[in-house]
């Protein structure tokens, strides 16, 4: 057999890693491997140069007790043949889509139209607001689904209100509050409201049925990507 070259990490950059670290991803690759944390510490050690990482650090990551460092992300990535990207769950603020990305905060205002300091006003809040040509330019600098911008915009609690009442009583009465939250033409949320609508009455007395009222968001973006194809990516703000 001949040598295979090892993946390399990525240079050490200090700080946290840009997305939210994937405890069950990180055990996973381990436990695929066959290595022991004993061994992955021990290659973070010497290969990537980590000496305070022990067995039970590695293990504090996994149980997601402690969240490593984008360097030691990084070098775990390569111990355990994986890319980084791998190891983190996928961005749902505001910061970790732009950190995601590389980007300032100078970047991101810039690219929407708000100065620096209101730009990072909206981060703290962890909630996304601007008008409608501001929203449009975010959705395309972070490359969001409809349903990622209703989460950084702070809405999915009451996203998921709007859909269960829609879904549970007279679907018109709603439906413009629902395309004011989300990024989406109004006669796709109309055809994704009147299709739910109409499966709940047809199963309400059923577990299915139940179970679309209890999961109504998720139900309304599964109708949404079925009827159009856009379910994964926006197309302009409603």
């Amino acid at each position: 057999m001949w040598p295979v070259p090892r993946p390399d990490a990525l240079p050490d950059r200090p700080g946290r890693p840009a997305a939210p670290f994937d405890p069950l991803a990180a055990h996973r690759f381990r436990t695929a491997l066959g290595m022991g944390p004993e061994l992955v510490a021990r290659d973070l050690r010497v290969s990537y140069g980590l000496p305070h990482v022990g067995p039970d650090l590695v293990l504090a990551w996994e149980g997601g007790s402690v969240q490593p460092s984008e360097a030691e992300v990084n070098a775990l990535a390569g111990t355990l043949w994986c890319s980084p990207a791998e190891l983190l769950a996928r961005p749902r603020t505001l910061r970790e889509h732009r950190l995601a990305l590389g980007l300032g905060p100078e970047d991101v205002a810039r690219a929407v139209g708000l100065d620096t300091r209101s730009y990072l006003r909206l981060e703290e809040r962890d909630a996304w607001r601007g008008t409608d040509r501001q929203s449009a330019a975010l959705i395309a600098l972070f490359g969001l689904a409809p349903a990622e911008y209703v989460t950084v915009s702070g809405q999915d609690e009451r996203l998921a209100e709007l859909l269960t009442k829609a879904v549970t009583t007279r679907w018109q009465g709603h439906a413009r509050q629902i395309a004011k939250l989300v990024p989406l033409e109004r006669d796709v949320v109309d055809d994704a409201l009147r299709s739910l609508h109409a499966e709940y009455r047809a199963r309400m007395a059923t577990p299915l049925g139940r179970d679309l009222r209890d999961r109504a968001a998720e139900y309304f973006w599964a109708a949404v990507e079925k009827g159009t194809g856009e379910g994964d990516r926006g197309v302009g703000q409603g």
